[in-house]
């Protein structure tokens, strides 16, 4: 069984051993190389990804003249996660600036989170509010130095 390490990654920060673990074991590894895109813009998803080592970086209107890159993301962050919450298509194209490993976790994973460990579920849920409050705060700032 291949798995995953969780525990450093903000969004499952302060869960248990028995609710890393069964994080763990459902997530999927993916290698990907310089400019491989990880996901499309626009596309339908129900996977968040972890960043276990590389950097990537987020995109709106990837490779066209009005393309606006939103943020890059090192080790211990992930992206993907609005599928997981708000079932919408993508948001943002994310390209690997470097090779990247990363882990991928579906909805269903998490899912399972919510039935056999509810608790730790709330954990996710909290740690995922915080991430995307910070995002959110870190694009307003960007844009009001625009105005």
């Amino acid at each position: 069984m291949v798995y995953c390490e969780l525990s450093e990654v903000r969004i499952f920060a302060g869960l248990s051993a028995p609710a890393l673990k069964l994080l763990g074991a459902r997530a999927l590894p993916l290698v990907v190389q310089p400019l491989e895109i990880v996901v499309h813009e626009g596309e339908p998803g129900d996977r968040l990804f972890v960043i276990q080592s590389g950097e990537v970086r987020a995109c709106r209107s990837f490779a066209k003249v009005n393309e606006v890159e939103l943020a890059r993301l090192g080790q211990g962050e992930c992206f993907g996660e609005m599928c997981i919450l708000d079932t919408l298509p993508r948001s943002a194209t994310v390209q690997a600036t470097r090779e990247s490993k990363l882990c991928s976790l579906n909805s269903v994973a998490l899912y399972e989170l919510h039935v056999h460990h509810p608790r730790q579920f709330s954990v996710v849920l909290l740690n995922l509010a915080r991430e995307l409050s910070r995002r959110l705060r870190s694009l307003d700032k960007a844009f009001a130095a625009w105005q």
